[in-house]
């Protein structure tokens, strides 16, 4: 080689074309095109020595980057030297080799080859996975080209007949160097190759697509690895080296030369791009695991199993998926968040083509969401660490910034700080998910998990102070999603004061007077609006990492905390709205006077409201409960009231698996529990118990001092599952005591129930009996005594 051929690849490389769109493909196909002509050129000039021997059973090929055509300007090159073992001696074939090898090295170019023939090429990718993989793209340069299509033919049937055998040792190699490389979502420096989301794991995916196991995304997949070669391009141009990992020092530089305003904007771009190779890689991974256990030999018609989920939707093969009543599937907002929940609580993924149904033309959401939207969209956050995965795949498919269109601004968004260890939107999921574990410490979860949402989502481009910045527009996305103007003005405050905990607790003396009084103040002297602090201050340091919660800052915060509820008053005894109740009587008053309950069920947006009327009696909150339990329903709402000996409850409710009640059904069913008949809550009975999830906080049950004159007021956190309510009433109704009145709400998958109670001779219960009234309910919620 006459030139110099790293300087020929940078001159190749025009850095002046770097900017420009699209120029990527066209640089890298100079960049092959060179190469390929310079080893022809060593080729020529190898063989020409040997005469007619070297004309045919020896060729070059080459594999890797170079093979697939994607090189960048200093790629190392990956070369074979094939022969058939019998037209040329193996003097020849050593000599032609190192005629080859020699040349490069003294270009300075990094080498990585072999001398093989059709049968070594074969068995060395039998035993050395890496090795397979890159020669699956092993392209003739020079030589005999039938010798290399037959060592291309062989490799391809070699791996496609073993594909089974060789999937799990394929997926092993491929998290142990995850593990080794980590991870570009998630990385200030990130290994553009070898790491999560990578070049290589592109590889990988083609090759599970040339086992014939699974196609594999395109589009948007395709997009991200051009990103990734026209950075890796940039950085091997802008160090003059042949790297890999896009360290600090080098990322102004490859952001300027790619023409990007900032290294945030580069790395931004990096973090997508791994994000969409990795998503696709793991869907693809599971399409090739679904199909090799298809071809399962299975006894019998291959039917699919269907595991029904509520709402027409199915796990399938491992997936959530739409129902045969939805086969065709249409842009619907609700569905699409009800199957997202059904996902995440089940651990599960979304179907892709679940997904691209659901989406398929959907337009944003309305300024203000519909109640049953943002009910399921609440509950969606309630779902614990099964929220990490599916939101990634409803980020991905653009369905997040539908729904809030700020996202986009925070999506990939890098923190350079040594405390994060994820970007700004992954932050804010994993904070949910923290804060999932802690909704039981607050009276309203909803507002917890909304506000761990979007806490940080004044971190953008410019703006210094975040939490200021970012205030104002979460209490406008918890206005849109339908919140309260009050639980509005409560995530405002919340993300504006979410940093005020932990700074005073390690900036100030927690003992002082006016450290408290100043912390007092910033939550306006709400002990609720306190709770919620502190359990989004803990949630926030865990999703952050382990060097933003540390046993040092765990105490200080724990002292802080201990100052602050002393000094703020107790919480207010619970008020309720304006009671409707006494409207409903005079509706019911026919029914009553022949002894029939009355019930009347009307359709709403989000399911039905059920009105009960009956003459009061013990058991009668229990029996209404478990009633509407039978018959599969959820309850997401209850307000209870006696008037006048008449028991009036309203309750609402959704219906995942069947139609709503019937009126007379649940008459019928009421009358006979009334008469001590209980066959109507069969259904329920025979039903299996439903354990609460993951890392679910146990159950509680407060007395609420000063609630009430005439009754003892209880409050009843516990997460929420079909049947909670009748195991509460039946608590009350054999420990003999009566509901005078209940108010039931259901929040983000937790339930804040406060029940107004009296004993048989109406009055409040004495302490003793208070007490013991708590533990029963408390038994009644955890029966296997856990608590």
């Amino acid at each position: 080689m006459k030139t110099d051929h790293g300087t020929r690849r940078l001159d190749l490389a025009d850095t002046r074309s770097f900017a420009q769109e699209g120029a990527g493909p066209a640089r890298r196909l100079r960049l092959a095109s060179h190469a390929h002509t310079a080893l022809a050129d060593l080729w020529d000039e190898a063989v020409a020595p040997h005469g007619n021997r070297a004309r045919e059973g020896i060729a070059l090929a080459a594999v890797g980057s170079l093979g697939r055509g994607d090189a960048g300007p200093l790629s190392d090159y990956d070369l074979i030297l094939v022969h058939d073992g019998r037209t040329v001696g193996a003097g020849d074939v050593a000599e032609i080799a190192n005629s080859i090898w020699y040349p490069l090295w003294d270009n300075g170019i990094r080498l990585d080859h072999s001398v093989r023939t059709l049968g070594e090429c074969r068995t060395v990718a039998s035993g050395d996975l890496s090795a397979a993989l890159g020669m699956l793209d092993i392209d003739w340069v020079a030589g005999d080209p039938v010798l290399v299509a037959g060592v291309r033919q062989g490799i391809a049937h070699d791996w496609r007949a073993n594909a089974r055998k060789r999937l799990p040792e394929l997926v092993e190699s491929m998290r142990a160097r995850h593990e080794r490389h980590g991870d570009l979502t998630s990385s200030l420096e990130p290994d553009i190759k070898e790491g999560r989301g990578g070049l290589r794991d592109m590889t990988v995916l083609r090759a599970l697509t040339g086992a014939w196991l699974a196609d594999r995304p395109h589009g948007d997949v395709d997009d991200a690895y051009a990103r990734l070669l026209d950075v890796r391009d940039a950085l091997h141009v802008a160090t003059g080296r042949g790297r890999e990992t896009l360290h600090l020092d080098d990322q102004d530089a490859v952001a300027a030369l790619l023409g990007h305003p900032d290294s945030d904007y580069l790395l931004t771009g990096v973090v997508d791009a791994g994000r969409r190779i990795s998503h696709a890689l793991e869907a693809t991974l599971r399409r090739a695991g679904q199909s090799q256990r298809a071809r399962v030999l299975r006894v019998g018609p291959r039917r699919p199993i269907l595991t029904p989920l509520g709402y027409g939707l199915y796990e399938h093969d491992g997936e959530v998926v739409l129902g045969p009543n939805h086969a065709d599937g249409h842009p619907d907002h609700l569905l699409l968040v009800r199957a997202a929940r059904a996902a995440a609580r089940s651990r599960i993924p979304l179907s892709p083509t679940t997904i691209a149904n659901l989406s398929r033309g959907l337009e944003p959401l309305p300024d203000r969401w519909p109640e049953d939207v943002r009910d399921a969209f609440l509950d969606l956050l309630a779902t614990g660490p099964g929220l990490v995965p599916v939101w990634e795949t409803l980020d991905l498919a653009g369905i997040v910034e539908l729904w809030i269109p700020e996202w986009k601004a925070v999506r990939s968004r890098p923190q350079r700080n040594s405390v994060h260890r994820y970007t700004v939107d992954r932050h804010l999921v994993e904070t949910v998910v923290q804060a999932y574990e802690r909704r039981a410490d607050v009276s309203r979860p909803d507002v917890l998990l909304v506000t761990a949402l979007l806490h940080d989502i004044g971190k953008i481009s410019g703006v210094h102070d975040h939490a200021e910045e970012g205030a104002p527009v979460a209490a406008s996305i918890a206005r849109r999603m339908g919140l309260g103007e009050r639980e509005a003005a409560d995530v405002e405050l919340l993300v504006r004061r979410h940093l005020a905990l932990i700074e005073y607790a390690t900036r100030r003396d927690p003992q002082d007077a006016a450290t408290v009084a100043a912390l007092a103040e910033a939550v306006d002297h709400r002990l609720d609006l306190f709770e919620q602090l502190r359990a989004l201050t803990e949630a926030d340091a865990l999703a952050a990492g382990p060097k933003a919660w540390t046993g040092w800052r765990s105490g200080l915060v724990d002292e802080l905390t201990a100052q602050v509820r002393a000094s703020l008053t107790a919480r207010p005894a619970p008020s309720f709205d304006d009671d409707p109740a006494g409207g409903v009587l005079a509706d019911a008053l026919p029914a009553l006077r022949v002894g029939e309950p009355f019930v009347r069920v009307t359709r709403t947006a989000g399911g039905a409201e059920v009105l009960i009327a009956d003459r009061d009696r013990l058991g009668l909150f229990a029996d209404s409960a478990g009633l509407l339990a039978a018959t599969g329903v959820l309850v997401r709402a209850a307000r209870v009231r006696t008037i006048d000996d008449v028991a009036v409850n309203t309750w609402q409710i959704e219906s995942p698996f069947s139609e709503l009640p019937a009126e007379e059904d649940l008459v019928r069913g009421l009358a006979q529990l009334g008469r001590g008949d209980h066959s109507s809550l069969r259904a329920l009975e025979r039903r299996r118990p439903t354990p609460p999830p993951l890392g679910s906080p146990p159950p509680r049950a407060t007395l609420v001092p000063g609630g009430s004159q005439a009754a003892t007021v209880i409050e009843v956190r516990c997460p929420d599952r079909p049947g909670l309510l009748r195991e509460i009433g039946m608590a009350f109704t054999k420990a003999g005591m009566a509901v005078r009145s209940a108010h039931v709400a259901t929040y983000a998958g937790q339930t804040l129930d406060t029940f107004y109670i009296t004993a048989a001779d109406g009055r409040a219960l004495d302490p003793p009996a208070a007490a013991g009234l708590i533990g029963t309910v408390i038994d009644a919620l955890d029966p296997s005594g856990t608590v």
